[in-house]
């Protein structure tokens, strides 16, 4: 279905409800909304940073859920997260006001640029979005931008450009980036996720086959399996990056984690001296991947490269926060087992002493699902030291724990409160050791009571 058709009569609403405006997406869409000049008023649980930001843009933000809040709007924007008895949600279903998904209406404010990169995958979407605005900003190219994650180049999760790029994180959660319209699909990598929305990897690789059939052009990670499977049928123009790819990496040097290298296009170096400012391995297939789709787009060497060099890190992947007793304290977003293996490798590679890890499970689901990778992936580090599963949007069905997860993994500890732990590292710290708080949820709080 072109983008005409899907998203028709998405124009004609001038003032929008955004039911949960106070979440990273949720806000970004709020913002891009009004710097469009709709009238844009939206509700939270509670108030937060995000929600005084909000306001501080001429946004009305209500505090609590109820159905007086709609107000006179004439659309509501809502997550997957919204249950049906939600007071405005259930009152713009009975005043007939039109109620549309979130993904639907970044979809929609997408359609409107020529050039729309989408990039996705389960690891790294967040950092490679960043790296290829980082790439867009050094050239000049005024683009507009929605992230994951806040980002320090743009001050925030989104920017709201003059120029024809869109560009994009794509989240595969509840299939939401099939409501998008991208031009370039990225794909970083697919891998057994969101055990509460995916039966099996079976169900994961056919929703990123359609994802990648909405776009013209794909950019893949062709040293990833389940990637390689997926494209064989794919219809449009086909970029490949990898070791066997059209784009690949060579003339390594690595510097305390950090990568140089260039980038071939086949056997001609196409973009030289890439110096990346973010360690580790995972990091240069996510920087080959945002390269890759600038380059043919039309972006030049000089400002991939540039772009590249200049990304240190979006918000909590691995984000330097200060120093703990003589070690270096950090926080990162990890919370498949996939991505803690890729963080604590690269942890390893740039850590003079031990590198210790205070991890929160994120959703009872997933951890019940991948008890066994957890357990594994967390001897990558010298120490664990685990507290209570981030609950999120599930209640515990599964009998699984944090105690049970510390248990399998040999030396761990757990601390059934935030204190307790922060206490316990605190404790341990030594000169030259590294420190993560580590998970989806509010492990990065355990940091700002060590600091």
């Amino acid at each position: 279905m072109n983008s005409e058709l899907r998203y028709k009569g998405m124009e004609a609403h001038k003032k929008v409800f955004f039911l949960g405006i106070g979440g990273i997406s949720m806000s970004t869409l709020a913002f891009m909304a009004s710097e469009r000049g709709i009238e844009v008023t939206g509700s939270d649980q509670r108030a937060s940073d995000m929600t005084g930001r909000l306001e501080a843009a001429g946004i009305t933000v209500h505090i609590g859920h109820a159905a007086s809040n709609l107000g006179d709007a004439d659309a509501l924007v809502y997550t997957a997260a919204v249950k049906e008895d939600n007071p405005e949600f259930a009152a713009a279903r009975e005043r007939g006001i039109p109620c549309i998904r979130r993904a639907d209406y970044l979809g929609w404010l997408m359609s409107a640029y020529p050039v729309r990169i989408g990039i996705a995958g389960m690891h790294g979407k967040s950092t490679a979005t960043s790296m290829v605005s980082h790439i867009y900003l050094a050239a000049d190219l005024d683009p507009t931008i929605a992230v994951g994650a806040e980002l320090s180049a743009i001050g925030g999760a989104y920017r709201c450009g003059k120029g024809d790029s869109f560009l994009f994180e794509a989240c595969e959660y509840t299939d939401s980036f099939l409501s998008f319209c991208p031009t370039t699909a990225v794909v970083l990598n697919i891998d057994m996720d969101h055990p509460d929305y995916f039966a099996d990897l079976d169900q994961i690789k056919s929703s990123f086959r359609r994802y990648l059939a909405l776009a013209e052009c794909a950019v893949v990670n062709f040293d990833d399996a389940n990637i390689r499977e997926i494209v064989q049928d794919y219809k449009g123009r086909l970029i490949t990056v990898g070791a066997s790819g059209e784009f690949s990496a060579a003339n390594f040097t690595w510097e305390s984690g950090f990568a140089r290298f260039d980038i071939l296009r086949g056997d001609e170096v196409c973009i030289p001296d890439i110096k990346l400012s973010v360690p580790g391995a995972h990091n240069v297939t996510d920087a080959l991947c945002a390269a890759a789709a600038a380059y043919v787009n039309g972006v030049a060497p000089e400002a991939i490269a540039k772009g590249l060099a200049d990304f240190r890190g979006a918000h909590r992947r691995f984000e330097y926060r200060g120093m703990v007793k003589g070690a270096r304290l950090y926080d990162d977003y990890a919370h498949h087992p996939t991505e803690i293996r890729a963080t604590l490798k690269a942890a390893k590679s740039a850590a003079e002493g031990r590198v210790i890890c205070i991890f929160q499970p994120h959703t009872y689901s997933r951890t019940a699902e991948l008890f066994e990778d957890f357990a594994e992936a967390l001897t990558g580090c010298d120490r664990a030291v685990l507290v209570d599963i981030y609950a999120a949007r599930e209640v515990n069905t599964y009998g699984v724990s944090s105690a049970q997860l510390a248990e399998a993994i040999p030396g761990a500890i757990y601390c059934d409160s935030f204190a307790s732990a922060a206490n316990t590292v605190k404790a341990m710290a030594e000169q030259g050791d590294l420190i993560f708080t580590m998970g989806a949820g509010d492990v990065y709080k355990i940091g700002d009571m060590m600091l």
